[in-house]
């Protein structure tokens, strides 16, 4: 087990949050398994992964409102183990939006800071600079239940953040709204936490949302961190099949590494630009649809019969059995029509090799 007092000075100056060697139980049923994970001041770090991942369950346990089984939790180096919900400095935003129906915007946002006895003309400021910040000014005597979902989450975010948290929990706030509505919110979201330079502790499912609001992604399956970078790392270098299916669409096939940059899959070799994994070893190869280039059968490195056609608004998907059997997944700006022989082209950048699991 990791001994969390080894944690360096500077390390523990540079993250706000030390996740140390947590498990979680529910009789039996282990929920968390031996989660290790910083999280760096002013860093938006997405959780990410399947219903059932304990996403949710550790962001529970970061508010205060589950306790865990083993290991430790240092915020800001020290121990909030046995600190109640209220007494830590994060505020939590919720899937639902928990607004006080009965009570307008002003009074549901003065809510906390009076319950805090802060100073009337204090919290009015603040709700006015909240308002302002969310771009909803005059919003102050409407009753919430005449506001639009969009505008209701924004009301439940600035309820959160007038307190002053040094961290914000968000459970899927943005599940319920439209998808037009979420893209804004997700542009809102990663607005606000900039401006007042906060740690933003989100969890979702969605894989779009973790890649365009996160510095880092936590992608999480079975209660274990499977991996753990930057939407870029993430999306181009997934570390196992999981990642790289869960993270946007993937073509894996099983292969072998011949040696440094030479690898075999689907009856042929393919320069690629994966070094160090060993000579004549089983791998998983992955490659994305978007890096598959259709020519015309004779220029392919693969061939195959378009099976299937949609149409996605910029571009085309479709599925092309090749020759060995194998259904992939291509997309392109240009359409094969359903049935046609198409070439397959993928080039040295576009195959990413990962070494095979339980071989």
């Amino acid at each position: 087990m990791s001994d969390p007092n080894n944690i360096s000075l500077a390390a523990k100056a540079a993250n706000i949050i030390d996740i140390v060697d947590l498990t979680k139980k529910f009789d039996d049923h282990i929920v968390l398994d031996g989660i290790n994970l910083s999280i760096k001041k002013n860093e938006f770090i997405t959780l990410l992964g399947p219903s059932g991942c304990g996403k949710t369950t550790l962001l529970r346990i970061l508010a205060g409102f589950e306790q865990i089984t083993d290991g430790r939790i240092l915020f800001e180096g020290n121990d909030i183990k046995n600190v109640p919900p209220y007494k830590r400095q994060v505020n939590t935003v919720f899937q639902k939006h928990a607004l006080f129906p009965h009570m307008t915007v002003y009074e549901n946002i003065a809510f906390g800071p009076r319950a805090h006895k802060r100073p009337e003309n204090e919290i009015k400021e603040r709700v006015q600079e909240m308002l302002r910040m969310v771009n909803l000014e005059g919003f102050d005597n409407r009753p919430v239940s005449s506001l639009s979902g969009g505008q209701q989450q924004r009301i439940a975010i600035v309820r959160a953040l007038i307190n002053e948290p040094k961290v914000l929990l968000l459970d899927e706030p943005l599940s319920a709204l439209d998808l037009k509505l979420r893209k804004g919110m997700q542009t809102e979201l990663k607005r606000i936490q900039k401006q007042l330079g906060l740690t933003f502790i989100y969890v979702t499912h969605d894989q779009g949302e973790a890649l365009n609001m996160s510095d880092r992604i936590v992608v999480m399956n079975g209660g274990r961190i499977q991996q753990t970078g930057t939407p870029v790392d993430i999306y181009n270098e997934p570390k196992n099949p999981f990642v790289a299916d869960f993270i946007g669409d993937s073509n894996i096939l099983p292969g072998r590494m011949i040696r440094d940059n030479c690898c075999f899959f689907a009856g042929r070799e393919f320069n690629c630009v994966d070094k160090g994994i060993g000579c004549d070893v089983a791998v998983d190869v992955v490659i994305r649809p978007e890096d598959i280039k259709l020519t015309a059968p004779e220029k392919g490195m693969l061939v195959g019969t378009v099976g299937t056609v949609t149409f996605k608004g910029v571009h085309y998907e479709m599925t092309v059995r090749s020759e060995d059997g194998f259904e992939w997944t291509a997309q392109s700006t240009q359409m094969s029509a359903v049935g046609s022989r198409v070439g397959m082209c993928i080039g040295p950048d576009e195959i990413h090799v990962m070494p095979r699991e339980n071989v």
